[in-house]
Order: C-alpha cells, then sequence, then structure tokens
C-alpha cells in the first residue's frame, strides 16, 4: 500500500500547504464525466459518488484550486 503522496507530500500535508499538483476543481470535473457516464450506462459507483461529495465539501473550504492532497483538509482546516 505504498502511496507516493503520502512518501512526498506528508511534510506540506502536514503544513495545510495544497498549492501544488492537479487541482480540486480539475478532479471534480473528470469525477463528473465518470458519474455521467455511469449514469447512462446503469453503473453503480457508489465510491466514486462518495469522493466527488468529499471534493465537494473541499471546493465549500474555498480549495478548487488546492491540490487533491488537500482531502485532508475535511478533517482539519489548513492553518
Amino acid at each position: 500500500a505504498q502511496s507516493w503522496q503520502m512518501d512526498n507530500r506528508w511534510p506540506t500535508m502536514a503544513e495545510g500547504r495544497f498549492d501544488f499538483g492537479f487541482a480540486v476543481d480539475w478532479m471534480r470535473k473528470d469525477l463528473g464525466l465518470v458519474l455521467d457516464e455511469a449514469a447512462r450506462n446503469g453503473a453503480r459507483l457508489d465510491l466514486t459518488r462518495q469522493v466527488d461529495a468529499w471534493y465537494a465539501e473541499v471546493q465549500a473550504l474555498g480549495g478548487g484550486r488546492w491540490d487533491t492532497s488537500s482531502l485532508l483538509a475535511r478533517l482539519e482546516p489548513p492553518r
């Protein structure tokens, strides 16, 4: 269960710095495409829908341009 993000980004994540990498807004756009296609073909993607909801929470915190490691901010807002 190796994680590049945890190996390389944990210091900035712990500092509440999320200004690297792929933006939450872009991730939600892509997740939306996946969920739209799933709706068209009848697939149930419950976990994908949950992750999208979590990223929506990050956007509500003002984190639309933060990177995807910002899911951590749902647990403790950045300092």
